[in-house]
């Protein structure tokens, strides 16, 4: 198998690492290849923040849904939707009509161009033979988050990235199942899947029937959906989208 393929297909999200440093040429190859990733007319609308103060990483930890493994991570990344750097410059121009202020098109092709370079990050550190994981709770307690990294208006949280050398313990560790091609590719148009269907999908994956289903997507739905954090990003979230509309 392709090596590039084999590893895209093994990668595995870690929450453990070992406790050194990793190269400075190692980081700077990762961020590199986040530079490298394709944007929206090679605007490139993202600015990731590189997290080394320790006190920052403890609050980003706590800020994160209280998860201490980012606090412990030797690289932190923190991945924003950037419009600023482009609309300032913009306002510099002597246009024949006002100038046009971001707005939500514009957050989401930022977000899109972010998340591209996050993922592009998380490749190359897999190459390199270290472990990641993502960390989609940095779009909670957007004030918060906002305090701790100095963000300015336009510039927002989207997705972050901790990155190290993997623990014995989660290079052994088995990755999770995945659902199958047919499960989530579709041909031509949406093909909406019935209840049924969709638990169907879940049992292949979790390898569990019957009461030990039932028990499952309960206990999931409680700790994924019906839950206090998925409320808060919520909140978040449209906050950050009502706070971007107004340019703060």
């Amino acid at each position: 198998m392709n090596e590039t393929i084999r590893q895209l297909m093994e990668r595995k999200s870690v929450r453990a690492y070992e406790p050194e440093e990793m190269p400075e040429q190692d980081v700077q190859t990762i961020l590199e290849a986040a530079v490298q990733a394709p944007s929206a007319g090679n605007m490139a609308l993202w600015t990731a923040i590189r997290v080394t103060d320790p006190d920052e990483k403890q609050r980003l930890s706590v800020s994160c849904d209280n998860q201490p493994f980012i606090a412990k991570a030797p690289l932190v990344l923190v991945f924003c939707a950037d419009y600023k750097r482009w609309f300032d410059l913009f306002a510099t121009l002597e246009l024949d009509a006002p100038l046009r202020r971001p707005g939500e098109g514009d957050f989401l092709l930022s977000m899109l161009d972010a998340t591209i370079a996050a993922q592009s990050s998380v490749v190359a550190a897999d190459a390199l033979g270290y472990g990641s994981c993502y960390i989609g709770d940095i779009l909670e307690r957007c004030d918060e988050q906002r305090d701790i990294l100095g963000l300015p208006a336009y510039v927002k949280p989207v997705c972050m990235v901790v990155i190290g050398v993997p623990t014995q313990q989660q290079r052994e560790r088995k990755k999770p199942a995945r659902f199958a091609v047919s499960d989530l590719v579709h041909e031509d148009a949406y093909q909406a899947k019935a209840p049924e269907e969709m638990a169907a999908m879940l049992k292949a994956r979790q390898g569990l029937d019957g009461e030990d289903f039932d028990r499952w997507l309960l206990a999931f739905c409680k700790r994924k959906w019906n839950c206090a954090f998925s409320e808060e990003m919520t909140r978040s979230a449209a906050q950050m989208i009502a706070e971007w509309r107004e340019g703060k």
